[in-house]
């Protein structure tokens, strides 16, 4: 007697870690300017330097509204991509008025964003961690938290500097590298 066998078709692979990779290469590569261009306007708080401040904090927000879209289109989670939105729309905010009063206040509005965006990505990452090529992402939450308190104790030093969010962002930005090179080995392995 034959047995017949049913499989179950595989399931579809879903373009949601193929468009947060995309979107993580695109993140790398802006941040990557944006240091570049803040670090050569660090040495004063002018319109310029003004200006890329809220930028970054605005394409946190574009950013975030993508990878909503795809996550959402995916069923994954979203919840906290909302918080980060909102977050980082404060941020560019706080970071408008802080350049009105100087360095030491801009420290202090980027330092709390820092930590609460970190605590939100390091949320995401550990939510995202089947996906593949999210322990960067998790890393760098924690990072930014960290970094958040240190920008926050710069502010009331005299070597307050923007400099350090340069830095800051540039290796943000190498987290996200990272993270795409990872979900790109993590789909080839599937």
């Amino acid at each position: 007697m034959d047995t017949l066998v049913t499989t179950a078709p595989a399931p579809a692979p879903t373009a949601a870690p193929a468009a947060l990779r995309r979107l993580y290469f695109v993140r790398f590569a802006f941040a990557a300017v944006w240091a570049a261009l803040v670090f050569a306007t660090a040495d004063t708080l002018g319109p310029l330097s003004a200006t890329l401040l809220v930028i970054y904090p605005l394409f946190d927000v574009a950013c975030a509204v993508v990878d909503v879209r795809s996550a959402a289109e995916d069923g994954g989670p979203v919840r906290h991509l909302y918080l980060n939105i909102a977050l980082s729309a404060a941020a560019a905010v706080g970071l408008a008025v802080a350049a009105t009063s100087g360095i030491p206040a801009v420290l202090r509005v980027w330092g709390a964003w820092a930590v609460t965006a970190g605590l939100v990505q390091l949320v995401v990452g550990v939510a995202r961690r089947r996906m593949g090529g999210q322990w960067a992402m998790i890393a760098s939450g924690g990072i930014s938290t960290l970094a958040g308190v240190s920008f926050a104790a710069q502010a009331g030093g005299a070597d307050a500097s923007l400099k350090t969010l340069a830095g800051y962002a540039f290796l943000g930005g190498v987290f996200f590298l990272v993270s795409a090179l990872r979900l790109g080995r993590a789909a080839k392995g599937a």
